[in-house]
């Protein structure tokens, strides 16, 4: 099937990633979310960094101005029904997701592609919620969504060789590369990479370094572009801990258990960077170490 509109719940971080690239690559973009301030905020931060790209050359601003042209807010969930492709991109937990997905379901069209950019939860699990597990799967972008080349695509157990090829077809339309991940907890990349920045937390609590030394240590150790402390803060402690906590329930293995200092810096509200301090404090010009 040919896929022209796309729907994309959440006007987020990812949200609006994810409706930049899709309405730069020429599909029609229903953007929703509950909250009418932040669908204002998100297609500013839409503008912005497509303003970026202006100025490196990237995009020209006749490009810009079609782009977003394509892009069309809406509070109401159920307009995204007569959209080809949805894109769920809420809150990292379950409940969430489902309740978006009872509410949403009724109102697709017959051979609308559901999605979840899901970054752990189970594609098979969420599926079988749904009228259509044979036409849904996970397509989980990275952050930041325009920067970033990798799209990994996650097929339930019920998911139909056409819905994956419709999916991968909108990748390439994209310009960026598909890895194809099993439905297993945390897929490929948060599989590797969350454990080794819980590595890092359990680093921090057991005193083995400090939060400066072990991001050093790793950026020019391992020639690694970030720290693993500096960018857990980056992509939210509460997000890390999640996707910790379904990796430590679905494979019962003590090797994931989510380090105690990680679990009381999300109970604190120290969520990183957008709480405005996590493994460091950013309420000065330049991030300061809290520990």
């Amino acid at each position: 099937m040919e896929i022209r509109t796309i729907g994309v719940i959440g006007a987020g971080q990812m949200g609006n990633g994810i409706a930049h690239v899709m309405a730069l690559a020429g599909y029609d973009v229903l953007l929703n979310d509950i909250d009418a301030e932040v669908l204002d905020k998100a297609l500013a931060t839409v503008r912005k960094n497509m303003e970026r790209q202006v100025n490196r050359g990237k995009i020209t601003a006749e490009e810009m101005e079609t782009a977003l042209a394509r892009i069309s807010p809406t509070l109401t969930l159920t307009d995204l029904g007569n959209t080809d492709l949805v894109i769920e991109a809420a809150t990292e937990r379950e409940s969430v997701k489902q309740q978006i997905f009872d509410e949403l379901v009724p109102h697709l069209q017959d051979h609308t592609i559901l999605t979840s950019n899901t970054s752990s939860i189970s594609i098979t699990r969420l599926a079988s919620r749904t009228d259509r597990p044979g036409r849904f799967m996970g397509f989980h972008f990275m952050n930041p969504v325009p920067v970033m080349q990798l799209v990994e695509l996650i097929r339930g157990i019920a998911t139909e060789r056409e819905t994956y090829d419709a999916c991968l077809t909108v990748v390439e339309n994209l310009g960026k590369t598909a890895a194809s991940a099993e439905d297993f907890p945390a897929f490929i990349v948060n599989r590797i990479l969350m454990p080794m920045i819980n590595e890092a937390v359990y680093t921090l609590y057991e005193g083995v370094g400090n939060v400066r030394s072990i991001d050093q240590s790793m950026k020019l150790g391992a020639n690694h572009p970030m720290g693993p402390l500096e960018l857990a803060d980056f992509i939210g402690l509460d997000t890390c801990l999640a996707i910790m906590n379904v990796l430590h329930d679905g494979l019962a293995d003590t090797k994931y258990r989510p380090c105690p200092l990680l679990t009381k810096y999300v109970e604190a509200g120290w969520l990183g960077r957008k709480a405005g301090r996590g493994f460091y404090d950013y309420g000065g010009e330049e991030p300061v170490p809290t520990r």
